[in-house]
């Protein structure tokens, strides 16, 4: 079970560091007047810091390391 884990976290800390976020647009209402309604597309984006792919990577690597073998 830590073998998996620490493959999983090994998998997602790799790309972490590969794409360091990603965009969405989001439909957003501007004016909602009765039967009138005008919307806008909003763009969005969640950005994560490098660092913190990187320390999902080496503690998957530690826990692979350290998983027993059965």
């Amino acid at each position: 079970m830590n073998r998996t884990i620490g493959l999983i976290l090994i998998a997602v800390g790799v790309v972490m560091l590969i794409w360091t976020g990603f965009s969405y647009t989001k439909k957003e209402k501007v004016i909602d007047a009765g039967p009138l309604q005008v919307s806008a597309d909003k763009k969005e984006s969640v950005n994560w810091p490098p660092y913190l792919g990187g320390i999902l990577l080496v503690g998957g690597i530690v826990i692979v390391a350290t998983a027993k073998k059965s």
